[in-house]
C-alpha cells in the first residue's frame, strides 16, 4: 500500500475545521525520539538526546525526559543549557535529575517525576503515564520510564508502550519504530489499542532509509483508519487545541 504525503503543516485529521491559530501546537520531530512542541513562541522539548539535532533546545522554556538511557538525553549537554541564563526547567524521572544535577545543573530547575502526576511545564498541562521501561532481555534490569501526554492531545510514551487512563485518547501517537525491545506487531497493536488520530513514528536511528521504508508500509496497512505521517526533521504539524 502506498500513500501521499501529506502537506507541510496540515491539520491533523480528523479536524476538518480551520485550524485557530491561538492555542493551537505546532509539532516538529528532531531526530530519534527528540519531538518539540511550541505554542504562541513558547517551546517544549521532550528527549533531546545524541541522536537528535542540538537546536531542538534553543529557546526551550521547559524540556521533558522519558527516562536515562543516552539515546534519549545526553546528562553533561542537558545541563549545560539548563545552567545557563534562561535555561529550561526539566522534568524527569529521579535517575535522570540525580545525573543531571551532579552535571552541573541547577537543582531548583530540576524536578522529578513518576508515572501518575499532573503537572505544568512552561504553561503546558502534562499529564506521564507508564512507569516501567519495556524489558529488553529478562537479563538486563528494568529503568523507570516516565511518557507524557502534554495539553491531553501529543503522546509520547518513551521506550514503552503504556496503558492509558479511560477515556483519553490522543490526536497525535509518537510511535517508537525500532529498537532493542521493540517488534512490528507490539507498536500496530499499541497504534490500535489507543486509537490515536494520527501516527508520527518516531525512535528510529537504528534505521536505514530503506527500513524507515518497510516499516512506514507494513504499518499504515495495519492500523486501519489511524493516519500516519513520518515528518521531515523540522516539518511543522499543526495539532488543534482542545
Amino acid at each position: 500500500m502506498t500513500t501521499t504525503p501529506a502537506p507541510r503543516g496540515t491539520t491533523v485529521p480528523p479536524t476538518e475545521k480551520p485550524v485557530p491559530e491561538t492555542g493551537s501546537l505546532e509539532l516538529t520531530c528532531w531526530g530519534h525520539a527528540g519531538l518539540r512542541l511550541e505554542r504562541e513562541g513558547t517551546r517544549l522539548v521532550i528527549d533531546p538526546g545524541p541522536f537528535t539535532d542540538p537546536a531542538i533546545l534553543d529557546g526551550a522554556a521547559a524540556v521533558l525526559v522519558t527516562h536515562e538511557h543516552p539515546d534519549h538525553v545526553t546528562p553533561e549537554r542537558l545541563a549545560t543549557v539548563v545552567a545557563g541564563d534562561d535555561g529550561p526547567a526539566v522534568w524527569a524521572p529521579a535517575p535522570v535529575v540525580a545525573a543531571l544535577v551532579a552535571a552541573g545543573a541547577p537543582a531548583e530547575r530540576v524536578h522529578a517525576v513518576a508515572a501518575g502526576h499532573e503537572l505544568e511545564a512552561a504553561g503546558f498541562a502534562v499529564r506521564t503515564v507508564g512507569g516501567a521501561h519495556a524489558v529488553i532481555h529478562p537479563d538486563i534490569p528494568v529503568l523507570e520510564n516516565v511518557g507524557y501526554l502534554v495539553e491531553g492531545s501529543v503522546l509520547h510514551p518513551g521506550d514503552a508502550f503504556p496503558g492509558l487512563p479511560d477515556g483519553v485518547r490522543p490526536q497525535v501517537l509518537a510511535l517508537p519504530v525500532s529498537a532493542p525491545w521493540l517488534r512490528l506487531s507490539d507498536a500496530v497493536d499499541y497504534v490500535r489499542q489507543v486509537s490515536p488520530g494520527l501516527v508520527v513514528p518516531i525512535h528510529d536511528a537504528l534505521l536505514s532509509d530503506v527500513g524507515k521504508r518497510v516499516f512506514d508500509r507494513i504499518t499504515t496497512g495495519l492500523v486501519g483508519t489511524v493516519g500516519y505521517r513520518r515528518l521531515a526533521p523540522g516539518e511543522p504539524l499543526t495539532v488543534p487545541a482542545r
